[in-house]
């Protein structure tokens, strides 16, 4: 006991320095400074280009919603979660080891030896199919939309409400998460790399603004044609990339993603119509479960049958049924679930 006692208090100092060094020395692969240029980027868009043009820049909930950001993704670990998780998987690992005549599961690795593209690629997949069902559930089992109720408190969207969540959500998809990405052998790195791209389109799905598909189509293409132009993740396409190779990838992609793939981006990502409905206040009975799972991918909600999206409105009445009487304070919220009070219906 004392040793686990120990490796949750060293992890705590560990993600305490991780985070001062991570805040005072800025660089590019600084997760603390690009969630900040990220949400600084989609601010702009929004102010730009607004969907929504009767809503204010600063829209309800909107420094709300900017705490949560911080909270969520920083505070949050730094006060409990990170130490706690590490317990808990070197605990998971440990029964594992003793269960299965010590097989040790942090060191599993079935694809070792992939390159670094196909195991993004892989755990992207995988970690969104496993992210679709989670969101489910919380739709689906009482105590858990207890507290996604949190998330859909928001009235007024924009991006910032993407990170609008009750830190027992962390705890839950992060939970569920694990096991499959760890049997895979999806590292550290490469969950960093995976995550920034869906922070970025979990951003886009919730903002006031849309691309026509083949803006977002040709984003997707760029970014697949700069990876190949310039030999990252292991892509050996080209002898000798270079900088005029780079670029030229990522035209070429540009123009293949803006004529290929856009067709198919409704089907195949998610978008702020198709998020919209999932935030609906008002939904037929036979969808009261909620719709629209998808956190990057709208694939699977078209394979499942969860796919709504009767017509486009940018004014849809967002929110829950009983969403009125909801705390509106963060003291509050983060206690939603673990209080008794009157259910909202779903």
């Amino acid at each position: 006991m004392e040793y686990y006692f120990d490796l949750a208090l060293r992890s705590y100092y560990e993600y305490a320095d991780y985070l001062w060094r991570d805040i005072a020395n800025p660089r590019w692969s600084s997760y603390f400074y690009v969630l900040i240029f990220v949400s600084v980027v989609f601010f702009v868009l929004e102010v730009v280009m607004p969907w929504r043009r009767n809503q204010r820049i600063l829209r309800r909930d909107f420094f709300l919603d900017v705490f949560y950001m911080f909270f969520n993704f920083f505070l949050f670990s730094l006060i409990v979660y990170n130490a706690a998780s590490t317990v808990v998987v070197t605990l998971l690992n440990d029964g594992i080891k003793a269960a299965f005549n010590g097989f040790d599961l942090q060191s599993f690795n079935p694809i070792n030896g992939w390159p670094l593209w196909a195991v993004l690629l892989l755990g992207f997949l995988v970690r969104d199919f496993v992210q679709w069902w989670i969101h489910r559930l919380l739709h689906r089992v009482d105590w858990l939309w207890e507290f996604h109720q949190v998330h859909h408190s928001v009235r007024e969207m924009g991006f910032a409400a993407h990170l609008r969540f009750h830190w027992m959500e962390t705890v839950v998809y992060r939970s569920l998460e694990y096991l499959p990405l760890a049997l895979l052998g999806i590292g550290l790195y490469d969950f960093f790399i995976i995550h920034l791209f869906g922070l970025a389109w979990g951003h886009y799905n919730h903002a006031n603004f849309r691309l026509p598909h083949r803006a977002t189509g040709a984003i997707v293409g760029a970014l697949v044609g700069l990876a190949i132009g310039s030999g990252s993740f292991e892509i050996t396409l080209l002898a000798a990339p270079d900088l005029t190779t780079t670029l030229a990838g990522g035209a070429l992609g540009a123009g293949a993603g803006a004529l290929l793939l856009a067709p198919l981006m409704p089907y195949l990502f998610n978008g702020p119509e198709m998020h919209l409905w999932h935030h609906a206040k008002t939904l037929p009975e036979e969808r009261r479960h909620g719709v629209n799972f998808g956190l990057t991918l709208a694939v699977w909600d078209y394979l499942f049958g969860t796919e709504y999206q009767p017509y486009h409105d940018g004014e849809l009445e967002l929110g829950f049924q009983g969403v009125e009487e909801f705390p509106d304070d963060f003291l509050r919220q983060s206690t939603t679930g673990l209080r008794k009070r009157e259910k909202s219906a779903v």
